[in-house]
């Protein structure tokens, strides 16, 4: 009776460790959605812009790095871009005002 109970007690951290749920997923991550990409890029771009003002530099969207090497897979580089782009001109155009009055 006692080796069953010794046998129990040595077992049943093993038989606890597999109970618990946990999932590795490997490969990879799912697609970015469009909208993502570019809510993402036009957020980005918004404060590039935003920082160029305050630090008093010259706009340019070439200086970058977020509009040269894009954090988003390859083949939404151009969404992203693009929506970078908006952002940033957004600010330069229209937000700069908006953002100094707060």
């Amino acid at each position: 009776m006692r080796k069953w109970i010794l046998l129990a007690a040595l077992a049943s951290p093993l038989i606890l460790a597999g109970c618990s749920e946990q999932r590795h997923y490997y490969g990879t991550p799912p697609p970015m959605v469009a909208d993502d990409v570019r809510q993402h890029g036009y957020h980005d771009g918004y404060e590039a812009a935003r920082r160029d003002v305050m630090q008093q530099r010259r706009p340019d969207m070439g200086h970058h790095r977020n509009f040269r090497n894009p954090p988003v897979p390859p083949p939404a580089f151009g969404e992203y871009r693009h929506a970078f782009r908006a952002g940033y001109d957004d600010f330069l155009h229209h937000g700069g005002d908006r953002y100094d009055r707060r």
